[in-house]
Order: C-alpha cells, then sequence, then structure tokens
C-alpha cells in the first residue's frame, strides 16, 4: 500500500500537520511567538541542527508562515518574522500550551500569560466564535466528510 501524503488529504488538520506536524516545527513556532527571529538565536535556544533548523524555516518561508528579511549586508545575514499566516497559529499554541501546563507541568506552569490591554494573567480557551462560551466536546457536533486524497483539478 502506497502511503497518502498529508498534504493530498482532503482534511484541514491533516494538511496543518504536514505544515507544522513535527517538534522541531513547533517549537520553533513557539520561539518566533516569544520574539526569536534570528537563525543563530533559534539555534542556540533550542539546540537544534543547523541543516534541520535550516530546513524547517525554509519551509515555513515557502509556504508563507514566515518571511525572511535582512539585516545585515556584509556579511548577509537574516531574520524569519511570523507573517499574518503564522500569527494565526497563535491559538494552537496556546491552546497546547494550556493542555501541557494542566497535564505535563508539575506545580507552576513554566511560563505565565498576561492579557496586557487588562494586565491580568490569562488562561486561554476555545470559545465559540458567536456566544463566547468554552467549547467542550460533549458540546461540539461535527458533519465530517470522508478523509480522502484531493482530486487534483
Amino acid at each position: 500500500m502506497v502511503p497518502i501524503e498529508l498534504s493530498e488529504l482532503d482534511c484541514s488538520v491533516a494538511r496543518t500537520l504536514d505544515l507544522v506536524g513535527d517538534r522541531w516545527s513547533i517549537l520553533i513556532l513557539r520561539d518566533a511567538f516569544y520574539g526569536v527571529r534570528r537563525f543563530e538565536d533559534f539555534q542556540h535556544d533550542l539546540g537544534i541542527a543547523r541543516n534541520v533548523l535550516a530546513a524547517r524555516l525554509k519551509k515555513f518561508v515557502e509556504s508563507g508562515v514566515m518571511e525572511r528579511r535582512a539585516y545585515q549586508d556584509r556579511p548577509p545575514r537574516y531574520e524569519y518574522r511570523l507573517t499574518p499566516k503564522g500569527r494565526e497559529l497563535l491559538p494552537v499554541m496556546l491552546a497546547m500550551m494550556a493542555w501541557g501546563d494542566k497535564w505535563t507541568s508539575e506545580g507552576e506552569p513554566p511560563v505565565t500569560l498576561t492579557h496586557v490591554p487588562c494586565d491580568h494573567t490569562l488562561a486561554p480557551v476555545v470559545a465559540c466564535s458567536h456566544c463566547g462560551d468554552e467549547i467542550r466536546l460533549h458540546e461540539v457536533h461535527a458533519d465530517p466528510l470522508p478523509v480522502r486524497p484531493r482530486v487534483a483539478s
């Protein structure tokens, strides 16, 4: 049986995983949300191999999640900034953080988030875009189509 590429499935979760679904990609995004922009800073903070980091950053740039901007001419050096598409991954990262704080942290969470407009500590929640209530599994109905490869047009 030939394995199906995640990017070819008619499933938003699978296609997202194809782009950001490995540990290094998620941690690079986490650092980008914390303000890390330069290759050397990502590498130093994560302890990631240079070739792996270069490949992940290239994929993010090609997919429009990050953009590469020159910050020095001699020698040429670049920084990587989240694009609007990349910044929209924030709720995904916050949901993962909230889950990790609840189920993998012993004691206090390693990072505290503050909502700047009201200056209070926040706990991320996924909420209904209509009524604002927190979303719970037993209150959600999904009407999915079968997951299948996308038809080429």
